[in-house]
């Protein structure tokens, strides 16, 4: 099976698409976002909010340029574009993973001068497939490892230490990550 074959099973095994909510999914009151209705294959939907990253009170990134990345039973995840983020503190790691929409990500480790190297804090897509061209270039970051904000707001991490998701205040779920939720 070639690649592209690859790619194409791993696209397809998805059940949920953002059709329809599953009778488990929390219900949004107004102003809020379920992500059970976000699409599949994801969407790239700009945010204009200003997001700070930052690492033990050292600012890593700050934006008002952010691009969500919105996929059916995940929380957001904040994309940053490079000129927001301050590039010398990071490191590429020796980790990658690969996702079926994006195609290959590369992992970016936090340098800090009188810190610790932390590993794998974010990832980035340097060539992802043509349908998220717009995110070349742009760097994601883990909440679990680093602060993440949004307006102000703390980010809370997606659960299970996979997946990147941002958990603001106006997302309800449940969210894909936790035991038994590799299929959503």
């Amino acid at each position: 099976m070639d690649s592209s074959d690859r790619v194409q099973q791993a696209r397809s095994m998805w059940k949920n698409t953002g059709q329809t909510r599953p009778p488990f999914a929390i219900p949004p009151r107004d102003g809020q976002e379920s992500v059970w209705d976000y699409p599949r294959p994801p969407a790239i939907v700009p945010d204009e909010r200003e997001v700070v990253v930052s690492f033990r009170g050292i600012e890593i990134a700050r934006t008002t340029r952010a691009v969500r990345i919105c996929e059916t039973a995940s929380p957001p995840t904040f994309y940053l574009p490079a000129p927001d983020v301050a590039a010398v503190y990071l490191r590429r790691s020796d980790g990658q993973s690969f996702c079926e929409w994006k195609g290959q990500a590369t992992y970016w480790s936090l340098a800090l001068p009188e810190h610790p190297v932390q590993d794998n804090v974010g990832w980035s897509y340097a060539q992802p497939f043509p349908e998220f061209d717009a995110i070349r270039g742009y760097f994601s970051f883990y909440p679990a490892h680093v602060d993440c904000y949004v307006d102000g707001h703390m980010v809370k991490p997606q659960p299970g230490g996979f997946y990147g998701g941002w958990i603001t205040p106006e997302i309800v779920g449940p969210f894909k990550g936790e035991a038994g939720t590799a299929g959503w």
